[in-house]
């Protein structure tokens, strides 16, 4: 026999679809996405600085610093997230003492700011290469424009490079902002009150092992799917722009 089904023997629909827990959970789910969200924001947003020094890096022509920064993406886009959140919680958060003060009522810090550096840290390996794939899109005759007119490396990559570049960059970046929605569930592992966290506490408490997680799932879809269609409508925005 291939598969197994011996779990789910006895299941009907009423598994999937009773959400009688939902007057009594609701606050579960509410606080999860609030957190989701705050996680993913948060991190994304930390993430683009340190991404912009390593594209930047990457783009040298000094071997060391081009290694350094090659080695830190394939790190950390070859590796399980889950394995760099356990590292760097339980490694170098048992070093840096994070005090347990909770803020907006249900954000404990002593969790979030580990979960915040891991996946800030994960994604800027990714958007890494979304801001260098954007710098290596601008014609490479602005620079040269640019360096005619007596302004120097740095000077031309910041005000004439790097402005063209975000046209390029910002569809990505909000695309790697959808993925860690998706993504940030991980941090349920940690205790991290955010929505699979929520949804498995109150498969626990109520004992219905699969309608919080439907409803978690469906959550995370009316989240994501109107986002990537937006993205995807200014993506095409953008492109007629470009023609015209």
């Amino acid at each position: 026999m291939l598969f197994d089904w011996e779990p789910f023997e006895g299941l009907s629909p009423s598994h999937f679809l009773n959400f009688s827990f939902l007057p009594k959970y609701l606050s579960f789910f509410v606080q999860g996405v609030e957190y989701t969200l705050l996680l993913s924001v948060v991190s994304v947003a930390l993430a683009v600085l340190p991404a912009l020094l390593l594209a930047l890096m990457r783009l040298s022509k000094w071997k060391p610093i081009k290694w350094l920064s090659g080695a830190y993406i394939a790190v950390f886009r070859s590796t399980p997230l889950m394995v760099q959140l356990y590292i760097i919680y339980y490694g170098v958060f048992s070093l840096i003492k994070v005090p347990q003060i909770t803020i907006l009522g249900f954000i404990d810090l002593s969790r979030f700011v580990p979960g915040v550096v891991a996946l800030s840290l994960n994604s800027s390996a990714y958007v890494a290469e979304i801001i260098r794939a954007g710098i290596l899109a601008v014609d490479a005759g602005q620079m040269e424009a640019a360096r005619s007119l007596g302004l120097s490396k740095g000077k031309s990559m910041r005000l004439v490079v790097l402005p063209q570049a975000i046209k390029n960059i910002l569809p990505a970046l909000a695309n790697e902002l959808v993925t860690m929605v998706k993504e940030s569930s991980i941090c349920s592992i940690l205790g991290m009150t955010e929505l699979i966290w929520g949804a498995k506490t109150v498969a626990n408490t109520t004992l219905k092992t699969l309608s919080p997680y439907v409803l978690a799932a469906f959550i995370y879809f009316l989240i994501n799917f109107p986002a990537s269609k937006a993205i995807e409508a200014v993506e095409r925005r953008m492109r007629r722009g470009e023609r015209t």
